[in-house]
């Protein structure tokens, strides 16, 4: 009988061939069921397998499909950030809101591994493309980024903040998780980024973003505005 593990490797080197396309629906858990004779606890394991590394997510009204492509790539960010000192783009610009301690919610507990409630250092920030502010930003870190990036704790930008972080640390970024999905925005959000309307909806997009050492350097959540649902995993 095949494990989880023979199972998820299955469906990601189909996904990696391209015989799974971006989008496409994968087998439901009960055909993973019979078409591999394993029990339901089995196919469930391989598909958190699978969205644990990016390559599925789970979509309202298809079940599971294959992830789409992410935003801009580490060694992208990597790259810009070593020959301008800047992680984002030419015409963007990053002005810092605050700075300071937060107890975790639920949402950045989980993906950080902590308790809710737990002290965890937040920067929030509003980024303009040409003057105009496009996506509000709040990026928190565990107590260790800071002890070695105290620049993080400063009421100004870094220009690439995860960047920075993960060269103290000794240890170069290698995978970044994404979770978008799409609510009402509060009204601060709507004042910082121009928007108007009653009932206006917004994209949140939740980004852990790893070290090779498997550390994770930053959980940042970020707001745009827009509707989409996706997951997807970039990989340097």
């Amino acid at each position: 009988m095949a494990g989880y593990a023979e199972i998820a490797e299955d469906y990601r080197s189909k996904i990696q061939r391209g015989e799974l396309s971006p989008g496409d629906r994968m087998p439901t858990l009960r055909e993973v069921m019979e078409a591999w004779d394993v029990s339901m606890a089995t196919a469930s394991r391989a598909y958190k397998e699978l969205q644990a590394q990016g390559l599925t997510t789970a979509s309202s009204g298809a079940g599971t499909v294959v992830a789409r492509a992410g935003s801009p790539t580490i060694s992208a960010r990597v790259q810009a950030h070593a020959a301008t000192g800047r992680a984002l783009d030419a015409d963007e610009s990053s002005a810092i809101l605050e700075v300071g301690t937060v107890g975790a919610d639920e949402t950045v507990a989980s993906r950080l591994g902590v308790a809710p409630g737990t002290p965890v250092h937040v920067r929030r920030r509003v980024v303009s493309r040409g003057g105009v502010p496009v996506h509000l930003s709040a990026s928190y870190y565990l107590p260790f980024v800071i002890e070695a990036t105290p620049e993080l704790t400063e009421l100004v930008s870094t220009g690439g903040s995860r960047e920075l972080a993960a060269e103290r640390l000794g240890s170069p970024q290698s995978r970044v998780l994404e979770e978008v999905t799409s609510r009402l925005a509060t009204d601060p959000e709507k004042d910082s980024l121009g928007l108007t309307g009653a009932s206006v909806i917004v994209t949140q997009v939740v980004r852990t973003v790893y070290l090779a050492d498997g550390r994770i350097v930053e959980v940042a959540v970020r707001v745009v505005g827009g509707t989409t649902v996706l997951r997807w995993a970039s990989n340097l």
